[in-house]
């Protein structure tokens, strides 16, 4: 895939770093703007040479891709012809009402509504559409109401920053309060006038924890808790009873939790366990104790424990589910008689249940590879859930479950307005082996027309990182690809959960790189069962999937054919250098600190994909970035895209697409979203065609 155009060249303007005696040139290291936090929020602040640089890249991408533009409205089109455009949520009942929300023909996003049990007349809390119509970008995150039905704290983002601004409505009236809470993250009512609430600093850190009361100047809320400790993330939640506010404070590899009784909001907090080395729990309650989920005393997978409400500290931790390794507890969920937990074993979910006996009970199911979740009303007493079942080929399906008789009620079918027969795909789950014969899981979707004989193209996804497992779940967009010929294939790697918590510490500090050999297997193994050939695979992972992408195009560039890494976290050893950075004190835990440990930073430049660049033929690239983006900056792409150009060998084309009004997660609204899939499995499919522009 190549072009006749010329694409942009950023100026080099060496920059000398060093750090535990080492010393080496970033020649693009300028692309940072000292501003950057203000161009975060406004993105017309950024300094003009660099604003420059992102707009001829823009510019670039925009020519090369010019005659594709009928290719991608056409599967914009197949993708809005999945999408049921008229469609309501199931309604969740919360004592006198049903809590639902509900899509309209045409409307990129949600109206939240509610109405009495057993009336037909609905009641618009929030419009979502109506609020977002003045606004290019308009992403909304809280939608809570008070205990006594009569408010609701609402937030939203206008720049794609991450910032979030909170209003509270007045449900009667429909009128947000004069006042607005800047920064919120999360929140909690407390009681029918108090709430709590995390705010963000200004390195976008949530580390403080207020109290507000309804109507009070919120300059004059009350700090409830601050944290000191920059790698750790404060959150506020309500426990499932209402009986308390959890504020949980962690990072990547530990945790410590704080309790305050609702009925006594003035109170200060209570701690449950003091923080300690690799220790993570989370807590709900349950009448007279806390139902603790850990992996305390060596429960590498976790375990699930009780200990009373009036003395929760470790010492009294009893037992309830014990560690079993290789079964990977993820969740727990609590009602007043029942406790509910999320099992993973060998890439395969489950649900498991008891009402406080010996017996546990489980819902799974029997396809080589499906997805599950689970859902918990607002009601307390309930004896009931929801989950939802997919698999690769199968839509949604909504199950109400009864707890007591175990029977359940089909609530729900995803509809596919265009149509869809699941006997038209095949799923399979196959296994690749790693180069220290670690199995690693590859989840298949591929038509059943399509000739597996090594001739069809392939896109390969993968993440790898946090513990983050990828969902063998139904996608309408991955059609477009698979009826054109393609196997969807996913690689479940090292780094991710879906083989028990060591197939995560199996790719943290110095063993990142097993993410990368897992990879690589897995498509050596695609090309050696006949799935697809060297070179007609293209490859894609989003943040740190787009680490997984660059680290592995270094490694093994001549293996695939084209690859896509979306907003990419590929300055590596820069951004881990930078404690100013709003993710990087959390993410020591992950990777190692270089600042402080030699041998952290080695291992982080061993792979880190800018400064492992080389003169060597790359294939394709496509590279996407968002200017307001607070996880992965903008000037990690970029950079990476520049060193690239003035690096490689061969002359196929490599483009960057930087969105100038919005963050990490693209554009916002259920339609414009389709744009960057549209455009990523275009790119794809120019690969497998081996389209030249001239």
């Amino acid at each position: 895939m190549k072009t006749s155009l010329s694409a942009p060249v950023a100026d080099k303007q060496p920059l000398q770093c060093k750090a535990h005696g080492t010393k080496w040139i970033d020649d693009y290291a300028w692309l940072r703007a000292d501003n950057w936090q203000q161009a975060m929020k406004t993105p017309q602040t950024l300094p003009e040479p660099i604003k420059r640089l992102l707009q001829q890249e823009n510019e670039y991408f925009s020519k090369v891709m010019a005659d594709t533009e009928t290719l991608q409205q056409q599967l914009i089109a197949e993708m809005r012809g999945r999408i049921l455009e008229d469609e309501d949520s199931i309604p969740d009942k919360d004592g006198p009402y049903e809590y639902s929300y509900r899509y309209i023909k045409d409307a990129e996003h949600p109206i939240y509504l509610r109405k009495k049990p057993g009336s037909e007349k609905e009641q618009i809390t929030l419009d979502i559409n109506h609020e977002a119509k003045d606004h290019d970008y308009f992403d909304h995150d809280l939608v809570e109401h008070s205990p006594d039905h009569k408010h609701m704290l609402w937030s939203r983002d206008t720049t794609g920053a991450e910032y979030y601004c909170a209003s509270i409505r007045d449900l009667d009236t429909g009128k947000d309060s004069q006042y607005t809470i800047d920064d919120v993250d999360t929140a909690a009512w407390a009681d029918n006038t108090t709430l709590f609430y995390t705010r963000v600093d200004d390195n976008h850190r949530p580390n403080r924890v207020f109290r507000h009361t309804l109507g009070d100047d919120p300059a004059l809320d009350r700090l409830v808790y601050e944290e000191h400790d920059a790698r750790f993330y404060c959150s506020v939640y309500p426990s499932a009873s209402k009986s308390f506010i959890f504020i949980s404070t962690g990072m990547n590899d530990q945790d410590e939790v704080w309790y305050i009784p609702t009925d006594n909001a003035q109170s200060p907090p209570v701690i449950i366990e003091p923080r300690s080395d690799e220790v993570e729990y989370s807590v709900e309650h349950q009448n007279d104790r806390f139902l603790i989920l850990t992996n305390a005393d060596n429960a590498i997978d976790f375990k699930i424990v009780e200990t009373p409400v009036h003395a929760p500290a470790r010492a009294n931790w009893k037992d309830l589910i014990p560690h079993r390794q290789g079964s990977m507890l993820r969740s727990l969920e609590v009602y007043e008689n029942w406790f509910l937990f999320f099992v993973v074993e060998n890439a395969l979910p489950k649900i498991c249940y008891s009402n406080n006996d010996d017996n546990i009970r489980s819902i799974s199911f029997q396809e080589e590879a499906y997805a599950l979740s689970m859902t918990t009303g607002y009601e307390f007493n309930a004896n009931t859930i929801r989950f939802t079942y997919a698999s690769p080929t199968t839509p949604d399906q909504t199950y109400e479950y009864n707890l007591e008789n175990s029977k359940r009620v089909l609530l729900k079918q995803q509809i596919i307005p265009s149509g869809h027969d699941s006997n038209n795909y095949i799923t399979r789950r196959i296994t690749a082996t790693s180069h220290d014969d670690a199995e690693v899981p590859v989840t298949l979707l591929y038509h059943k027309d399509t000739v597996i004989d090594g001739s069809a193209p392939c896109l390969l996804y993968g993440y790898g990182s946090y513990g983050s497992s990828i969902p063998a779940d139904f996608s309408g967009n991955r059609l477009s690809l698979v009826d054109r010929g393609f196997v969807y294939a996913i690689a479940h790697v090292r780094g991710g959960q879906e083989k028990g918590r060591s197939w995560y510490e199996e790719a943290k500090f110095g063993k990142k790189i097993n993410s990368f050999y897992d990879f690589i297997a897995a498509g050596e193994t695609l090309i050696s069962e006949g799935y697809t050939a060297q070179g007609k695979i293209t490859i894609e992972g989003g943040s740190a999937g787009g680490l997984l992408v660059g680290a592995v195009l270094n490694m093994r560039p001549g293996l695939f054919g084209g690859a896509i890494a979306d907003v990419p976290f590929v300055d590596v050893l820069n951004t881990i250098l930078d404690d100013t950075l709003p993710l990087t004190p959390g993410e020591w835990s992950q990777w190692g600190n270089p600042i402080e440990s030699e041998q952290a930073f080695n291992d982080i430049r061993a792979y880190s994909p800018y400064d492992n660049v080389t003169a060597q033929a790359y294939p394709p690239i496509l590279v996407t970035a968002g200017v307001s983006d607070p996880r992965v900056t903008y000037w990690e792409p970029a950079k990476w895209v520049a060193k690239l150009r003035d690096t490689k060998t061969d002359d196929n084309v490599l483009l960057l697409k930087t969105n100038m009004s919005s963050g990490h997660f693209g554009k916002t609204g259920r339609f414009a979203e389709l744009e960057d899939s549209a455009l990523s499995y275009v790119f794809a499919i120019r690969v497998a065609q081996e389209f030249s522009v001239q």
